[in-house]
């Protein structure tokens, strides 16, 4: 059984319903040997990237920069992951009320220190709320998931 750590903020009610929407593509009934743990990232830690097979990063845009919680679980979990989690496959969508670059290249900073492997360019979802941004969020977490249960990540 594979796992897939999903880390998302979700301070509002928009972006918790990005983060379920991930979650519910994960957990879609066709993928069978994927464990799905979803965790805010003020409750998620080293513990939990060691113990998984692929990540999908969720936060919103705060200034420019991606939200304080994503930042503090990083900075909890740099070093203790560093050595041991090298390729882990990984994805990030951003809600960005402006245009996320500089959020998107924070994470990247981060990711590629890490030396984490993207397996799809990061998700941007730009500027005032559309529907269409579930569903897109809803796909990232099948593409992962499936991705893990067909073994190709």
């Amino acid at each position: 059984m594979k796992r897939l750590l999903i880390v998302a903020h979700a301070p509002s009610a928009n972006t918790r319903r990005l983060r379920e929407a991930a979650e519910r593509g994960a957990r879609h009934p066709d993928i069978e040997d994927v464990e799905v743990v979803v965790k805010a990232p003020l409750e998620a830690g080293p513990e939990d990237v060691l113990a998984c097979d692929a990540i999908l990063l969720g936060t919103t845009e705060n200034l420019g920069y991606m939200s304080g919680a994503l930042k503090d679980f990083f900075d909890r979990s740099y070093y203790a992951v560093l050595e041991e989690k090298q390729g882990l496959p990984c994805a990030l969508y951003v809600r960005a009320g402006r245009d996320g670059t500089g959020t998107r290249r924070a994470v990247e900073g981060i990711v590629t220190g890490l030396r984490w492997r993207w397996v799809q360019e990061p998700l941007i979802l730009r500027g005032e709320w559309q529907e269409a941004f579930v569903d897109q969020a809803e796909e990232l977490g099948l593409y992962l998931a499936a991705g893990l249960d067909g073994g190709i990540l």
